[in-house]
């Protein structure tokens, strides 16, 4: 079973990117490829073909293969609610909702999951490029490990450690993750490569050489910092950056169980806007267009967030100046007048005030849905998915934000307020060009053209500097 599995020193290394490059570097050399992830850790979740969730990470993979998302390509996600726990998705479905101090009860049906999934992925294609998690260098987690040496030992899978020298110390990074894991361990890494580089890549030759001799693995590459990775999809909460354009303010308030943003990614890359990524403990913008609440996978947890951060005050101030709120999923429900979550379905248990800005009302339902839907929103086609466990209904429901085919949202009377619970609207161009004309800007089309122009980019990228032969006759081809 030709396969690949690229761990990092740490987090936020670049496996991500690594993988999906080097994905569609294999599929535009002709081999039938597919992405896999034993366990991730994200609220940011895509819907699969099969009716499922993974990280959107791996759907940005699978999209880098020419694949539709599947379930078995991240058979593992853990969606935090709190600081200390998480629910937990198995195969596409949550199973059960566990603090970390029970995680390791599950290992057992988890790895077993995590196999069967790599299996079917395994038959299907001619190669399956496997992601880590964090870094095997975190030996105190490695007895309940699934996700990385504990999935790569099990399967059998060759390991390349990358690392990330951008951040500094790269020598220590790798050299140092030798050090510490197990010996066993340390024997399914076959080489490493150095990400993120910045200037002059002979300078880094003696330091290569080092690493080469202090560990004895076979070095695959440097690949210098890729300027373009801002217009791919980002999947964790710590790369959300604002943009750089002019005009139209958009505000997003980064609610602490932040979930989906990437549904304002099309909105960063418009030159006319600009995007501020609103941090707590910072006033909202008196200068702002349009505020955006965006998912959450807690919506009572980051409705108290939100008072918390006095961003309530600033919507009423905001609303009262004649600014516009959009509230997606989550950020929907905590519009209406009450958020009710009889049996915590959705983090905590409880009823709380919303911020009543519209006349609905939603209760968490126990079962959660997850539909990928089109439809139509301000006279345009509409495409994007649903991820969520509430029901809203209320007066302001007969004014709908978008019909998918049946009414989705809501809209306030004088039409500055609305809410909806479709994820990627903005992707589609047209629905964001009537948007955008609505509040006084201009769009520019082929957002979705552009992120596989990225990818391309991507993949020539790291051909012309990684070893990428090398890694395909390491993974068995």
């Amino acid at each position: 079973m030709p396969a690949l599995m690229i761990q990092g020193t740490g987090s936020n290394v670049g496996k991500s990117l690594l993988v999906a490059g080097l994905c569609r570097a294999a599929r535009n050399r002709g081999l039938s490829v597919a992405p896999f992830k034993p366990q991730n850790m994200s609220n940011n979740a895509a819907v699969t073909a099969d009716g499922g969730e993974i990280g959107r990470a791996q759907a940005l993979q699978a999209r880098a293969c020419g694949l539709e998302p599947l379930a078995d390509m991240n058979p593992v996600l853990l969606k935090p609610e709190t600081d200390t726990g998480a629910q937990v998705i198995l195969q596409g479905r949550a199973i059960a909702r566990a603090e970390a101090c029970d995680y390791a009860a599950l290992r057992p049906r988890l790895m077993a999951g995590v196999l069967d999934s790599f299996a079917r992925l395994s038959a299907a294609h001619d190669l399956v490029i496997v992601e880590g998690a964090g870094s095997p260098a975190e030996v105190n987690l490695r007895p309940r490990d699934i996700a990385n040496m504990g999935f790569a030992r099990a399967a059998g899978v060759p390991v390349v450690l990358a690392g990330d020298i951008d951040r500094g110390g790269v020598i220590a990074q790798i050299v140092g993750t030798q050090a510490v894991i197990d010996p066993a361990d340390a024997a399914m890494i076959q080489g490493f490569l150095v990400n993120k580089f910045r200037g002059d890549l002979r300078l880094f030759d003696d330091g290569y050489r080092m690493i080469e001799g202090a560990t004895g693995w076979r070095g695959f590459g440097v690949l210098p910092w890729f300027a373009d990775a801002h217009r791919l999809p980002s999947e964790d909460a710590v790369d959300l950056r604002a943009s750089a354009g002019q005009g139209l303010h958009v505000v997003c308030l980064c609610l602490s169980r932040i979930a989906n943003f990437d549904d304002l990614d099309p909105l960063a890359a418009e030159p006319g806007v600009r995007l501020t990524m609103l941090g707590p403990g910072r006033a909202t913008p008196g200068d702002a267009d349009v505020v955006v609440i965006p998912g959450t996978k807690s919506t009572l947890g980051d409705l108290a967030f939100l008072r918390a951060q006095g961003w309530d005050i600033d919507l009423a101030a905001h609303v009262r100046r004649g600014g516009h709120v959009l509230g997606l999923c989550g950020g929907f429900q905590m519009l209406g007048r009450v958020v009710r979550d009889p049996l915590g379905s959705d983090g905590m248990a409880g009823e709380v005030a919303g911020l009543g800005f519209l006349d609905v009302e939603t209760v968490m339902a126990p079962e959660k849905r997850l539909e990928r839907v089109t439809g139509t929103a301000l006279g345009q086609t509409v495409t994007g998915y649903e991820i969520h466990m509430g029901r809203t209904t209320g007066p302001d429901c007969a004014r709908p934000f978008a019909h998918l085919p049946g009414p989705d949202g809501a809209i306030s009377r004088d039409g500055r307020i609305a809410g909806t619970y479709l994820h990627g609207l903005f992707s589609d161009d047209g629905f964001r060009a009537a948007w955008l004309a609505r509040l006084g800007a201009s769009s520019r089309p082929g957002y979705e053209a552009g992120v596989d122009q990225v990818l391309d980019d991507l993949a020539d990228h790291i051909e012309a500097h990684l070893d990428v032969a090398g890694l395909l006759a390491l993974a068995g081809l």
